[in-house]
């Protein structure tokens, strides 16, 4: 039995509404098996910024570090879509903490469960047993790199910039990844034109003799962009850098039937960082309707990686399987065929899961 202190960062918009249940499922888990978690709270994002005037206050930092790990919501604001001008914007704060917690390394499982075949606008065909898992670096490349305007602010630039470190510890952990599945690892880049993506299939090159048990590919952004869609199933591990990542994982998402599905984890060498991958999505904040089952899954995932507790997160993972075969649906995974009783809100879907513990 074990005793453990998590932190809950809801952040903004529907993420409030999210990790409320996420938290339900950790409490229901500690209960079920006999731990002993206790949770504490931090603002970040605009939330942050409306009562601090920072995105990332100093007391959510060392919260951050004196937890064991943190169930985050989401960050943003349409305020700050409209206004490119603005000094201070919610997605700093997000950045800071990765760079902050030394967190280098963001899992995104793309698995789709057989229920939701027909949620996605591709063939099921195509789907059935699609199974990806994806580690996008976190804390370098064009993100993270110089910027700013020139010639008077009619020319801007981005600068992105890898060390041979920084791909090398992001590969490291793929690669180990992909020795407890299918033993194939697919590193994507765009190494014909861009002297960063270079470096990185340098240092994968280097670093596969090491991993002799695991069959490495090579692949560019593009051709990637083209084949998650054509041949999901092709892939198992996938490998890539910070930008290619953030738009790929997106991508991937219909591959699962809708970002309200996808979880993911952020880590590194201290406390790791569990969210789904949708935004804050203001335009349903407060209806009551968002999909929680990312956050659920995410919760599922802090207990695998954070606390070595695989049991615990199969449990979790199996009831939400439990109540996608029962027929339960949210909006956004719901279709032409599902019954109007079948679709439930935010809390109603949680305790479905709740229930099947």
């Amino acid at each position: 039995m074990a005793t453990k202190h998590i932190l809950i960062v809801p952040g903004d918009g529907i993420g409030q509404e999210v990790t409320a249940v996420g938290k339900k499922v950790l409490d229901k888990i500690a209960a079920r098996f006999g731990h002993t978690f206790t949770y504490d709270e931090a603002l970040v994002g605009h939330a942050a910024i409306a009562a601090t005037g920072n995105p990332l206050p100093d007391e959510t930092l060392t919260k951050m570090r004196a937890s064991d790990a943190i169930l985050f919501g989401a960050v943003g604001h349409p305020k700050y879509d409209n206004d490119p001008s603005a000094k201070v914007r919610p997605e700093q704060g997000l950045l800071k903490m990765r760079k902050e917690l030394g967190l280098y390394a963001n899992l995104r499982p793309i698995k789709l469960f057989d229920e939701l075949l027909d949620a996605s606008s591709i063939k099921p065909e195509i789907l059935k047993g699609a199974d990806i898992l994806f580690f996008r670096e976190l804390t370098g490349d064009i993100y993270f790199g110089d910027k700013g305007r020139k010639n008077n602010g009619d020319t801007a630039f981005d600068i992105a910039e890898y060390s041979r470190f920084e791909v090398e510890r992001i590969a490291r952990k793929a690669f180990e990844a992909a020795r407890t599945r299918r033993k194939k690892l697919c590193s994507v880049d765009k190494a014909n034109v861009i002297e960063t993506s270079r470096l990185w299939r340098e240092v994968i090159q280097k670093i596969a003799p090491e991993y002799p048990d695991v069959e490495v590919e090579h692949q560019f952004v593009d051709a990637t962009a083209m084949l998650l869609i054509k041949d999901p199933r092709r892939f198992d591990v996938v490998v890539t850098a910070n930008l290619f990542g953030d738009i790929l994982t997106d991508e991937a998402s219909q591959i699962a039937g809708s970002m309200g599905m996808l979880a993911s984890a952020s880590v590194g060498d201290g406390t790791g960082v569990y969210e789904p991958i949708h935004g804050s999505a203001h335009d349903i904040t407060g209806k009551g309707v968002a999909n929680p089952l990312a956050s659920i899954l995410s919760a599922a995932l802090l207990l695998d990686i954070s606390f070595g507790m695989k049991a615990e997160s199969e449990a979790v993972i199996s009831a939400v399987d439990q109540v996608l075969k029962a027929g339960f649906r949210t909006r956004d995974i719901a279709n032409a065929q599902t019954p109007a009783d079948m679709i439930k809100g935010t809390d109603a879907i949680g305790e479905e899961v709740l229930q099947r513990i």
